[in-house]
């Protein structure tokens, strides 16, 4: 595979404040990835970074092989042959669809423009609305006129910007798919900046999570959500909760309720105290169990209900059940703990 973007130790600061700090990852041809984290945390300027809208301290840029960005060098955003999509779209409300999607492409041939347009109009199925102007569309389709706009010019990588955050839960869940399954036909390759992981799991090949300017942990979602490298990202990233354990053996973790087996990472945690992770879909209720829990909480989730449980040491755990297993708030249950990874860190 090809590397299209290279960012190698990249410091923006803001001030006195450095706001992003030796920030790394590559991007492969056709590979769809996303900087994901709570606000402040700094993606958003990597992304401005990469756009050429914010310059470097330390560190650089390389795209396809040729540096655009470094302390020296600052290649002008309109230069770098990038595609941008916006939170708020920023189509030009005085323009047709037709018209706005061909607004990047003045200086091609009538022919070429006809050309990019019709084909972005097919990819997006908007062929219909090519006259209409941007109020006359809804969200999601003002959404994908931003999206044909930006692809229209034959980018050599896109960055979209917070680009579902003013949809709604079911609809940007949707338009998600729809955008990765686009991105993969025309094969693509972008970057996404998000805070919200299901927005990051819909979508990407590959994430890297950010916090306090810095990469946490770079990469699949799967191994994200079953081997998250800090309790930063175990926090972040699902659902969970911690139970107090200690690891007894070089395949064995106990906890108060449970003794589970597993792989140990590290031979020098033996003996040690840790915290063991739990998601939700661990819990599982099972009246032959000797584990007593009592349900203290429960979210509807349409298809789910997720129970909060109390233990009888105090400690709580998550458990995510299908909706038919209706318990009520209060009832006295059994439960047992089908761990497939074990995940824990040192007790502090």
């Amino acid at each position: 595979m090809t590397t299209v973007l290279t960012v190698q130790d990249i410091t923006c600061h803001y001030g006195e404040e450095k706001v992003v700090r030796d920030v790394s990852f590559e991007l492969e041809s056709g590979a769809l990835a996303c900087l994901l984290g709570p606000s402040g945390c700094g993606k958003t300027t990597v992304l401005r970074a990469i756009a050429g809208f914010q310059p470097l301290l330390f560190g650089k840029i390389e795209l396809h092989g040729r540096c655009i960005s470094s302390p020296a060098v600052m290649i002008a955003p309109e230069k770098r042959n990038l595609g941008m999509v916006f939170q708020d779209n920023a189509l030009f409300p005085h323009l047709t669809v037709e018209k706005n999607i061909a607004a990047g492409l003045h200086a091609r041939k009538p022919s070429e423009i006809r050309d990019a347009v019709g084909r972005m109009l097919h990819y997006v199925r908007l062929e219909r609305y090519s006259g209409r102007y941007p109020h006359e569309l809804s969200a999601g389709q003002q959404q994908r006129v931003a999206l044909a706009r930006a692809l229209a010019p034959n980018p050599r990588l896109l960055l979209m910007d917070e680009p579902f955050s003013n949809l709604d839960v079911e609809l940007r869940e949707r338009l998600g798919q729809e955008t990765r399954d686009l991105l993969k036909e025309t094969g693509t390759t972008c970057i996404m900046v998000t805070h919200d992981q299901q927005d990051a799991f819909t979508f990407s090949d590959v994430v890297g999570v950010m916090r306090d300017g810095n990469i946490c942990q770079w990469d699949t979602p799967y191994n994200l959500y079953h081997e998250p490298a800090t309790e930063f990202v175990a926090n972040f990233v699902g659902d969970g909760t911690f139970l107090d354990a200690e690891i007894t053996s070089s395949d064995r973790i106990k906890t108060d309720i449970a003794t589970h087996r597993g792989t140990i990472r590290n031979p020098e945690d033996i003996g040690k105290s840790v915290k063991l992770l739990i998601r939700p879909d661990d819990v599982v209720i099972d009246g032959d169990s000797e584990i007593p829990a009592r349900i203290v909480r429960r979210t509807f989730r349409g298809e789910n209900y997720l129970y909060t449980l109390a233990l009888a040491g105090g400690q709580t755990l998550l458990s995510l059940m299908p909706s038919h297993q209706n318990h009520e708030v209060g009832e006295d249950i059994r439960i047992r703990l089908e761990i497939e990874h074990l995940v824990y860190f040192r007790a502090t």
